[in-house]
């Protein structure tokens, strides 16, 4: 079956980097959009960032834009973020997530049918 697996959260400083990494199995997703979103403790799930299947289109949520960056590297099946000058109010469960249909970067989660688990960040101020 397919599976999103993420990896490399952690406990980091205010002001330090972490590198995400979210590997597919079971099918292949260089044709479709992969993107990222997060979850704090008592608030609603965000969308974080997003990358289109040739990696040449990207969005990002406004409270990331210039610190975050996503990636892609179809040849591996692996989308990655990466996270710097990580604040307090990053700290959330981040989980990525796979299009089936969609080609383009998209914000929306309803574009998205499969979703890994999720890795903790954790930011300390």
């Amino acid at each position: 079956q397919v599976q999103l697996v993420e990896s490399g959260g952690g406990l980091v400083q205010a002001g330090g980097s972490l590198r995400l990494s979210c590997a597919a199995s079971g099918r292949t997703f260089s044709n479709y959009a992969r993107a990222w979103f997060r979850q704090a403790p008592g608030k609603e799930r965000e969308f974080v960032a997003s990358i289109g299947w040739n990696g040449y289109s990207t969005q990002y949520a406004d409270s990331v834009k210039g610190r975050f960056t996503i990636s892609r590297d179809n040849a591996k099946n692996t989308v990655y973020l990466q996270l710097n000058s990580l604040k307090a109010d990053d700290t959330a469960v981040y989980s990525c997530a796979a299009s089936r249909s969609t080609v383009s970067a998209s914000y929306r989660p309803s574009d998205y049918y499969y979703w890994g688990q999720g890795t903790q960040v954790t930011v300390s101020s």
